[in-house]
């Protein structure tokens, strides 16, 4: 039965403040023929119904807790310390809304702040902001930011085209109709220091690769900064805890996203875009930034600071419209790091390197199989199939295997590839059924 809250009294009192004396009258451009559509709905059920119902809708999905997961390419399946949830599910951050005024969002404040410090301890540059939307926000906000440094003087962007190819598309995306020219990702073999000159804006390059290759950028880092360009960073979070940090190497802008920190996979999101840069180009920074102060009384107390977006300054002096942050995406990695501390993501880290590592002989030993890196490579690899990737992923998910990533519709040059990721969850007996079931396949 449903519930109608005008009496009838006011719906009369409706009609005639329209200037109409009916119903019909008020639906009269609306066709008849269309006002009542049969819907063809489903009987009724109660509560109990729709419950096991929507369970064996549920069921059909396979989770990471069902099958092993070696697919990565940008979300990965790490292990998520029960305390972080139990932080998330607090009323006053679960409910919690834009921190515009801080006498009554301390709490909030001060867990972006905690965040922000995190960020900038683990990539080793000066000042972070609130956060972003996810890792290719990101990027494509450090592009805005090396073009606002220079002042649209430079209209050239050299990416890597060892970046997360959707964060190049968002990249291009958010720049359209900019009359820029982007370039260094044409083809697998390009290298970023071909393409500088002294219209470059910014080089960005990924570490670890898309791949999980891992390069030494100094000297990209030297020649581009002789030529005036700033230097940006898409780091693996994960991987920070035991690489050393871009900060080291004199990246300028430090971005990425934040999903392996205690955020889970959830079929897709939300997640969070982490972004660092150098304190010089602080108000060239998008997005939110929270500040320590002392109040009246000289008691500590955060506030949002040095915020550059047009709602809140002139509009010729904003560096974006983005504003928004992912707060609780921010809490639940500030949640992370704190628990897991120093030592424990070094710990993770390892776990990844290594069972990695283990995988990739494992796999590389099986005939038919080639390990593609030629050198260093974190915990992401690619392996060069005897058959298509998409066939030997629909033999793996039989075995209730998650595959991994097939690189052949972005990247030609490695059809007949696929990237596999192993994170500290993926035990050695996961690894060797995986190798058990490539064998399978390839002699199916």
């Amino acid at each position: 039965m449903s519930y109608i809250p005008h009496t009838e009294a006011e719906r009369r009192q409706m009609l005639a403040a329209v200037g109409v004396e009916s119903m019909d009258e008020l639906f009269a451009d609306v066709p008849a023929s269309v006002r009542f559509p049969d819907l063809d709905l489903p009987k009724p059920a109660s509560e109990l119904e729709i419950m096991e119902e929507l369970q064996l809708l549920s069921e059909a999905n396979l989770n990471t807790r069902q099958a092993a997961c070696f697919l990565g390419a940008g979300a990965y399946n790490h292990y998520i310390p029960s305390v972080v949830d139990h932080i998330l599910r607090r009323n006053e951050f679960y409910t919690a809304y834009t921190p515009y005024q801080p006498e009554i969002s301390q709490g909030t404040l001060q867990a972006i702040f905690e965040y922000q410090s995190l960020m900038c301890f683990l990539t080793g540059m000066e000042v972070s902001n609130a956060s972003h939307y996810d890792g290719a926000t990101a990027l494509a906000e450090a592009a805005i930011l090396a073009l606002n440094v220079h002042q649209g003087k430079r209209d050239k962007l050299v990416l890597s085209p060892a970046i997360h190819p959707q964060y190049r598309e968002v990249v291009r995306t958010y720049l359209q109709g900019q009359s820029l020219e982007i370039v260094g990702d044409e083809s697998l073999g390009s290298r970023p220091e071909e393409y500088l000159d002294e219209r470059t804006s910014l080089v960005a390059v990924q570490y670890p690769d898309f791949f999980g290759n891992l390069h030494d950028y100094g000297s990209l880092v030297v020649a581009a900064h002789a030529v005036g360009a700033l230097v940006c960073v898409v780091a693996n979070p994960i991987a920070l805890g035991l690489l050393q940090p871009p900060s080291e190497f004199g990246a300028d802008v430090v971005v990425g996203d934040g999903q392996p920190l205690g955020i889970p996979l959830s079929f897709g999101g939300p997640t969070i875009g982490f972004f660092t840069t150098r304190e010089q180009f602080v108000r060239k920074m998008a997005g939110r930034l929270v500040g320590e102060t002392v109040d009246s009384r000289g008691q500590r107390g955060y506030v949002l600071t040095l915020t550059p977006r047009e709602q809140h300054i002139r509009r010729g002096r904003a560096t974006s419209n983005i504003c928004t942050n992912q707060g609780l995406m921010a809490l639940a990695v500030t949640a992370y790091l704190s628990a897991v501390g120093k030592h424990g993501l070094r710990q993770v880290a390892e776990l990844c390197y290594h069972k990695a590592h283990y995988a990739a002989e494992r796999i590389a030993a099986v005939e038919g199989y080639g390990l593609w890196n030629r050198g260093p490579f974190f915990h992401e690899f690619v392996i060069r199939c005897p058959i298509p990737p998409a066939e030997l992923n629909q033999h793996l998910l039989d075995h209730d295997i998650l595959g991994g990533y097939d690189l052949g519709p972005e990247y030609p040059e490695l059809k007949g590839h696929m990237l596999l990721a192993v994170t500290e969850l993926n035990h050695k007996e996961d690894i060797d059924d995986l190798a058990d079931a490539l064998r399978e396949a390839a002699h199916a």
